[in-house]
C-alpha cells in the first residue's frame, strides 16, 4: 500500500511547486536578528524556533561540550522566569518545546496554537540575553551531561567507536571532537566557560528566527521588532572561522576491540564537500550516489549484491548529509554474514564499488531515487516543524534562503555523469578513515 501510495503521488508532484504551502518572507532587525517567515494556514498552529549559529564547533579548545552544557541550562531561571517555569508555561498553552544542539548551531523551538506565538517569542527574547544561573545550577546540570554521556557514549561500545574514527578523521577541525564533549573536559565546565559561550553567541546577530503557520508577516516582524528587536548585539562577533584540516595522504584505520561487541562491521568515512551558497551541484551528486549505494538494501547496489546477491551481508549502507558548514563526510558500511571476515566484506565492498564506477549509473535506478527525494520533499512540506528546520539548519550552516528553494531542482538535475564524477572525486581511499568493530582478537571465531 506504501508503494501504490508513492507511485500515485509522484504522478502528481510535477504539477506541485517546490513550496506547496505558502509564501516564504524574510527581513533582518536593526541588531543583525535574521528572520525567515514560512506561511502555512491550513491549521491554526505556529512553530516558533530560534537557531543560534553556534554549535560545538564553535567552542574553545578546552571546554568542549559547553554548547550542549549551555543548552541544558537555558532552561533554568531568567530575569523574569524561574527556573523550570519556560516549559511549564508552554505546556500550560496547550505546546511543546525542545531544543537541540549539533556541530554548527544551537536551536530552540515551541510548537503552540498560533495566537500564543508573542508569548513564545517573548520568552524567548528573555532567555537570549538575560539568564540568571546559581552555582547549584551549574553543578547539577553538569552532573545531568555527564550521566548522558555516561548512558548514550560510554557505555556503548558502537558510539565509542562512532567517536574515536571521528577523531581520526578530523586530526585538526573542531569536527573530530564529539558534541557531548570528551568526558575529561566536561568534567570541568564551568561557570566561566558557559557565561563567555553564552555572552559571544546567544545574541540578536548571531541568530535566525523561524517561524512556520498560520501566521502573518507582517505581524511576526512587529513581534520580532517589539521582543528581539531592543536586544543588544555582540560587538565585535567573531568571524566563523575554524581550524582547518591539513591535506591527508594516506587513509588511516581504526579496530576498536568490546567483549560486548555483538556484531562485527566495516564502516569508512571519506572527506567530502558540503552544500555551500550557490555551489550545491556536487553535494547533490553525493546525496544521490549515497542513495544509489547503500540507500534501500532491496535496491542499491551495495544491497543487492552484497545482501541478496552474494550473501555475504548481512547489511549494508551509505551515507551523506551536505548540511555543514565545513567539509563533511561520506560513509560506507557493512555487516559480514557469518563466516565471512571483516577484511573479506571489506574487499568485498572495495570491488562492489569500484564496479559501481567502472559500470556507470542505471538510468532506472536513478530515475527511481530522484522520485523518492521529490515524494520525500513533498511529505516534509505537510509539517510546518519539519520545513522550519530545513530552512533553520541550511541558514545556520551557511546557505541562503534561495540555497534551500534551489536544492530540488539541483537535486532533479544532476546527471549520471555528475555522479560517477563525484564518486571518483570523493570514494579516494588516501582521505579515508576505515574501521573494525569486533570483540577482542582472542574471542573473534571466524
Amino acid at each position: 500500500m506504501r508503494r501504490i501510495a508513492v507511485a500515485a503521488l509522484m504522478t502528481l508532484m510535477g504539477a506541485l511547486p517546490a513550496f506547496a504551502v505558502g509564501k516564504i518572507t524574510t527581513f533582518t532587525l536593526d541588531n543583525g536578528l535574521e528572520a525567515v517567515v514560512l506561511e502555512d494556514h491550513r491549521a491554526p498552529v505556529v512553530v516558533h524556533m530560534l537557531w543560534y549559529k553556534a554549535g560545538a564547533a564553535d567552542e574553545k579548545p578546552g571546554v568542549s561540550g559547553v554548547a550542549h552544557f549551555l543548552e541544558h541550562l537555558l532552561f533554568k531561571a531568567t530575569d523574569k522566569m524561574a527556573a523550570g517555569e519556560f516549559s511549564a508555561v508552554v505546556e500550560a498553552n496547550g505546546g511543546s518545546d525542545n531544543a537541540f544542539t549539533s556541530y554548527d548551531y544551537t536551536g530552540y523551538f515551541q510548537r503552540v496554537a498560533a495566537d500564543r506565538l508573542e508569548l513564545m517569542i517573548q520568552m524567548e527574547a528573555d532567555r537570549m540575553r538575560n539568564i540568571r544561573l546559581t552555582d547549584e545550577d551549574i553543578e547539577t546540570e553538569r552532573d545531568v551531561i555527564l550521566e548522558e554521556r555516561n548512558q548514550r557514549v560510554d557505555s556503548e561500545p558502537r558510539a565509542l567507536f562512532g567517536e574515536q574514527r571521528r577523531a581520526a578523521q578530523f586530526l585538526n577541525h573542531p569536527y573530530g571532537i564529539p558534541v557531548i564533549g570528551w568526558r575529561h573536559e566536561a568534567e570541568a565546565l564551568d561557570r566561566a566557560a558557559v557565561f563567555d559561550f553564552y555572552d559571544t553567541f546567544y545574541a540578536p546577530n548571531a541568530a535566525i528566527l523561524v517561524v512556520a503557520g498560520d501566521v502573518d508577516p507582517d505581524e511576526v516582524k512587529a513581534l520580532a521588532e517589539k521582543h528581539y528587536g531592543p536586544l543588544r548585539p555582540t560587538e565585535n562577533l567573531p568571524e566563523r572561522v575554524r581550524p582547518q584540516e591539513p591535506p591527508q595522504l594516506s587513509e588511516r584505520r581504526v579496530i576498536y576491540e568490546d567483549a560486548k561487541a555483538a556484531q562485527p562491521f566495516v564502516a569508512r568515512s571519506y572527506l567530502a564537500p558540503e552544500r555551500d551558497p550557490g555551489d550545491q551541484e556536487t553535494a547533490a551528486a553525493l546525496t544521490i550516489l549515497a542513495e544509489l549505494l547503500g540507500g534501500n538494501s532491496a535496491t542499491s547496489v551495495l544491497g543487492t549484491q552484497l545482501e541478496f546477491g552474494s550473501g555475504r551481508a548481512i547489511y549494508t549502507a551509505a551515507s551523506y548529509s551536505g548540511l555543514s558548514y565545513d567539509d563533511t563526510t561520506f560513509g560506507v558500511f557493512a555487516v559480514p554474514a557469518p563466516g565471512v571476515s571483516l577484511q573479506e566484506i571489506e574487499d568485498d565492498m572495495d570491488a562492489v564499488i569500484a564496479g559501481f564506477i567502472e559500470d556507470g549509473v542505471d538510468a532506472d535506478q536513478l530515475a527511481r531515487v530522484k522520485g523518492q527525494i521529490r515524494a520525500g520533499q513533498i511529505y516534509s512540506e505537510d509539517n510546518v516543524g519539519g520545513l522550519a528546520r530545513r530552512y533553520g539548519a541550511a541558514l545556520a550552516s551557511g546557505l541562503r534562503v534561495e540555497d534551500v528553494k534551489a536544492w530540488p531542482d539541483i537535486l532533479e538535475a544532476v546527471t549520471e555523469e555528475d555522479i560517477i564524477a563525484a564518486a571518483k572525486q570523493v570514494l579516494n581511499r588516501k582521505t579515508a578513515v576505515t574501521g573494525w568493530f569486533r570483540k577482542p582478537a582472542s574471542e573473534v571465531t571466524q
